[in-house]
């Protein structure tokens, strides 16, 4: 039971932190908008009566106001970080690779001295 439940938190905190609760929202306003003014002129007229920006409703106020306010507060918050990028490093070269004389091996010379089979092996 603990897994699913944490999977639907950390997709609710995901779309919060994105924003999509705005978008929600603002969805949310646009439909009953153009609901609402379909009532009164034709659909075509409530749908750029809606998208017109001249005729906001309550819930289009409330969402502005809640993005300019989340707006400011990343401003705000974006001018008190620390910069930690650009702080100094030591260089640290590594040391140098130590000499190893590998054995010289003769090219005429092979390890191998076991003679071939006497007779030959047969295919059965």
């Amino acid at each position: 039971m603990l897994r699913p439940t944490s999977k639907i938190i950390a997709i609710l905190a995901l779309c919060s932190t994105v924003g999509l609760q705005w978008l929600a929202l603002q969805s949310v306003a646009w439909t009953t908008m153009v609901l609402s003014n379909a009532r009164q002129v034709s659909f075509c007229e409530a749908v750029k009566r809606t998208f017109d920006g001249k005729h906001p409703c309550s819930l289009c106020h409330v969402v502005n106001k809640g993005k300019t306010s989340e707006q400011k507060r990343d401003v705000q918050i974006g001018a008190t970080k620390i910069d930690i990028v650009c702080t100094s490093r030591a260089i640290r070269l590594l040391p140098g690779l130590a000499q190893f004389n590998h054995a010289s091996l003769d090219p005429w010379f092979s390890e191998i001295t076991y003679p071939p089979p006497a007779p030959p092996p047969r295919l059965a």
